[in-house]
């Protein structure tokens, strides 16, 4: 089942279902097709992207990524700029070397077909792509679907569902959780924190040097995101003409570094988040915490958090990520953290409630507080929306990271202050998002046919 590193995984913006997913679809669909043998005699190969892979794929990256994936590149390994250089050449030439060496005729405008009109049953995130002979016959073909935070799946595994699909951690087979219930339990039975639950699953699969180095190197990624985007200046891509604001407000920050802490604590959390997604929307490194999309409330609320002085405190960096690691494992097993399925509450809001988790941990709650605060996180997200103007991760997304780290320093704060039981459990709390998210209309689902996208007019 899943695990941590599920949960966070090194890639590139900007969306983790429309650009890291479909570059994992690339290299599996070729890797099956060469154990079937169709690699041999392929001439052409063809990509059709249904639902909101298509209506948003040009203003998500969806027809660059599908162009990496068939060349073999994998999110996690990928610099951007060689990225941008590969693709220039594909689009110059009209040639791509396919993943396993195969060099075909590519034609990106005509092999590329972006069906907006077809609406996918099993998920909104559908690809079908096939590979033809010289003849124009039909050698091997796959439908497959990326289903949020970069997460694949063929349309067998989405159409036959494992027996054990809600065994939440039945992949280490030391703690099973199925519900924040089930893992409240377990922490009072072992007399443990949520992060030891989660540590001890991933024991199971390494030594625990090597997990707290993995983890280490997340947060290194996370760190040196941040860092990119609070230097970085200039107009981010897609035609918004959106300037990047992260460098400007940082610099005011440190020019007056004795201002009152208060005043300040928000402007902080923000300028590290839109660092972050500012990064993500020009297409840099950045790590899906649990999305692209979301991808900058987790750094923003760790480096304001548990780094001092340029110092990080990297026992609390682990704790807070494993213990938002495990509040994500139950999103993604209860409910969806694809905006295509939920909109942006299974994005920010879960961003929101994993970081508002995380701190509260690190500020030293018990498991029950932790608890309590990943469920107000997500309780004033319900019902948000994925409605990004040009199809680009940009208006609303990147000033909503910002409001999204604001509300999970809130919802720790109000947690751990909580003077008597709380009245809504986290397990009812993503029930409720699962059947809002279901609810909602799809014109509001990262299809850009709602919302901001049609009433805030493109320049």
């Amino acid at each position: 089942m899943l695990g941590v590193f599920d949960i966070f995984k090194i890639g590139i913006g900007p969306s983790s279902s429309h650009t890291v997913g479909p570059m994992r679809i690339g290299v599996r669909f070729l890797e099956e097709a060469a154990q079937a043998g169709a690699l041999e005699k392929t001439l052409r190969v063809k990509a059709d992207l249904h639902g909101s892979l298509a209506l948003t794929g040009i203003g998500h990256g969806t027809d660059k990524a599908t162009i990496l994936g068939l060349m073999g590149f994998k999110p996690d390994e990928t610099d951007p700029d060689e990225a941008e250089r590969a693709i220039k050449k594909v689009n110059e030439t009209k040639r791509i070397t396919l993943h396993g060496g195969t060099e075909i005729k590519f034609d990106p405008k005509k092999d590329i077909d972006l069906r907006g009109d077809i609406t996918p049953d099993l998920h909104p995130n559908e690809m079908r792509l096939t590979l033809f002979n010289d003849a124009g016959d039909e050698l091997y073909s796959a439908v497959y679907y990326s289903v949020g935070g970069g997460f694949i799946a063929s349309e067998k595994q989405l159409n036959t569902p494992a027996e054990d699909d809600l065994i939440v951690g039945a992949r280490a087979g030391r703690h099973s959780f199925a519900s924040a219930a089930e893992l409240l339990s377990l922490c009072r039975d072992q007399n443990c924190s949520i992060a030891d639950v989660i540590v001890e699953n991933e024991d199971e699969h390494r030594p625990r040097t090597e997990t707290e180095a993995m983890i280490d190197k997340i947060w290194f990624a996370m760190r040196d995101c941040v860092d990119r985007g609070l230097k970085t200046r200039g107009e981010l891509p897609g035609g918004l003409k959106v300037k990047r604001r992260a460098p400007s407000l940082y610099a005011k920050l440190a020019e007056a570094p004795l201002a009152n802490e208060r005043e300040q604590l928000f402007d902080w959390l923000n300028v590290y988040a839109m660092a972050v997604n500012e990064e993500n929307a020009a297409g840099g490194r950045v790590v899906t915490a649990p999305t692209n999309g979301a991808a900058g409330i987790i750094p923003s609320v760790l480096k304001h958090y548990c780094v001092v002085d340029d110092q990080e405190n990297l026992a609390h960096i682990r704790t807070f990520l494993l213990t938002a690691a495990g509040i994500g494992i139950l999103y993604k097993q209860r409910a969806s953290i694809s905006g295509a399925e939920m909109g942006c509450q299974g994005e920010v809001g879960v961003a929101c409630s994993m970081a508002a988790g995380g701190l509260a941990a690190v500020w030293g709650g018990t498991p029950a507080q932790v608890e309590h605060a990943a469920e107000i996180g997500m309780e004033h997200n319900l019902g948000l929306t994925c409605d990004p103007v040009g199809g680009l991760v940009q208006i609303p997304c990147i000033e909503r990271n910002a409001i999204g780290a604001v509300k999970a320093v809130n919802a720790a704060r109000l947690a751990l202050r909580a003077s008597e039981e709380h009245k809504v459990s986290l397990d009812q709390v993503i029930e409720t998002m699962r059947q809002t998210g279901l609810d909602m209309s799809r014109k509001y689902k990262e299809t850009s046919e709602g919302g901001l996208a049609v009433n805030v007019v493109e320049c």
